[in-house]
């Protein structure tokens, strides 16, 4: 994200941060997005201007909140929706490792979180509705297992004990697009609207809306819908959809939506493979009542600031040196993280990771920490120790995906007894080894430089210079390639590969340098 005095650039939260749901406490703008097979979950955001955003936590820190073991890639937690009510924030959201629904809650937005409020509730995408008088409402999509229409249901429900008040009742089954989900409702001009996301979470994205007298309906479909899409355009942004709405202080409207930014590859059309964005737009009213997104339903990457309070930006802070006694919020874990495999107190100032077993392939937890990969070109680097010292102990860096995948360049063990640098491809069921040289200090540099399209990785002694070794496409780890919801996370491993490492893996720093 940049700006200029009068414009800011979209995404406003790069990188993968899909399904963002908002809410205002004051001239405080607080931002949830969805998570899924990745530990802590649901990563919160602050703002007082909605352009710039810093991370100050996520609302499942702990697994009573938070059971992801053997969780599918793509599965976990989906699209949270943030809620303000009487003095406490709610978060309510789907745990498809379970397919169970819950809220949590805090009066502190940085935590702790409550343990989570189980609902008799199936379907996804729940949100929560606090009406005037007191009524709270749960709004979901239908329930898959029991095959209901498709559609948006809706419930009366006691926010204290998640008990459903009423039956649930079908309130609008959309404009006719896949997959309605992602609902919210807002009371707006003495209506009740309801907006909803369809034409599934890819390039047919849109949002849509409409509105009623009641929290029931009947509902009128906008004539206008959808009223944000960016289908069959040449956009630079491309599937957009599943919004929230937010009113300023001084009576503005903007909303928060997810979308994705494609590469074009030659002969072979677009990719991506950041994942879904978060991005944002003003909002203004027709002269009936009725939201428009940006431009008649359409956003650019550059757009209009004038309305916003923004201010100069902060150092960024591109190295992380393991200097403190817990991580830093950008990171997380695959799945539910062992304690047992990682510390920051082993070594003071290094990142301690115990490989076990579980490898990179698998539908597992191994020992690695990630974060997302947020710009197209950004150089990357970091600092191992490590003493291999029987077969298939191995540490490094690894460029992620999913479990079928993911690029890594590492220090290793061989049959011969030496100690190699190697670079591997893992690309569904066919991988290789590309490159192996033997490299006998404990002490190596490993790193990449990615732009759009290509990810060069290197190696080097510390202080040496540095030596090219390996390179991946972007696309071949793209979701229209590599299937799924999440984005690349870049990533330090360890694993034994079949058994637990003897020896420890130590990373003195992770360095994240943007290029822009």
């Amino acid at each position: 994200m940049s700006f200029t005095a009068h414009h800011y650039t979209n995404p406003v939260i790069p990188g993968f941060h899909p399904d963002p749901s908002i809410c205002r406490v004051g001239a405080d703008f607080y931002l949830v997005t969805s998570s899924f097979q990745y530990f802590p979950g649901v990563p919160l955001f602050h703002s007082r201007n909605l352009v710039q955003w810093k991370q100050i936590g996520h609302c499942l820190t702990r697994q009573s909140q938070l059971d992801l073991e053997e969780c599918g890639s793509s599965m976990g937690i989906y699209a949270p929706t943030l809620r303000y009510y009487h003095g406490r924030f709610y978060m309510i959201t789907t745990n498809m490792q379970t397919f169970r629904n819950f809220f949590v809650w805090t009066e502190q937005p940085e935590g702790p979180w409550s343990e989570p409020v189980w609902l008799d509730w199936p379907g996804i995408d729940p949100s929560l509705y606090f009406d005037e008088d007191g009524r709270v409402y749960l709004t979901g999509t239908n329930s898959f297992e029991q095959k209901e229409p498709s559609g948006i249901y809706q419930a009366e429900i006691d926010i204290e004990s998640g008990r459903l008040l009423t039956e649930r009742r079908l309130i609008w089954e959309g404009t006719g697009g896949i997959a309605p989900e992602g609902p919210h409702m807002y009371r707006i001009h003495g209506k009740y609207y309801l907006m909803i996301a369809e034409g599934g979470t890819d390039y047919g994205h849109m949002v849509t809306i409409a509105r009623g007298d009641t929290p029931y309906g009947p509902f009128e479909s906008n004539p206008d819908n959808p009223i944000l899409s960016h289908r069959s355009t040449g956009s630079a942004i491309q599937a957009t959809g599943h919004a929230d709405l937010v009113q300023l202080e001084d009576g503005n409207w903007w909303g928060v939506f997810l979308g994705t930014r494609p590469v074009s590859v030659p002969f072979a059309g677009r990719h991506h493979h950041l994942g879904r964005e978060t991005f944002l737009t003003p909002v203004t009213w027709s002269s009936d009542g009725w939201p428009v997104f940006g431009e008649g339903g359409t956003v650019s990457e550059k757009m209009d600031a004038s309305a916003l309070r923004l201010e100069s930006e902060t150092p960024r802070e591109e190295k992380d040196g393991f200097d403190h006694r817990h991580l830093q919020f950008c990171w997380n874990f695959l799945r539910s993280p062992a304690e047992e495999d990682w510390s920051l107190d082993e070594r003071p100032g290094w990142l301690a990771l115990h490989g076990s077993a579980i490898t990179l392939n698998d539908v597992g937890s191994p020992a690695f920490i990630g974060r997302r990969q947020q710009h197209f070109r950004c150089l990357v680097s970091t600092l191992l120790n490590f003493e291999p010292s029987q077969l298939g102990e191995e540490a490094g860096l690894t460029v992620y995906m999913n479990e079928r995948f993911h690029y890594e360049i590492a220090l290793t063990y061989n049959s011969e007894f030496r100690r190699k640098v190697i670079f591997r491809r893992r690309l569904g069921s066919l991988w290789k080894v590309e490159l192996e040289e033997n490299f006998e200090s404990a002490e190596i540099v490993l790193g990449l430089e990615a732009n759009a399209s290509i990810y060069s990785f290197f190696y080097s002694k510390p202080g040496g210079e540095r030596k090219l070794f390996g390179s991946g496409e972007c696309a071949m780890l793209s979701t229209e390639v590599a299937g799924g919801f999440t984005g690349i996370y870049i990533g330090l491993y360890a694993t034994g590969n079949g058994h637990r490492c003897m020896n420890l893996a130590y990373f003195d720093f992770f360095e994240y340098t943007p290029i822009f």
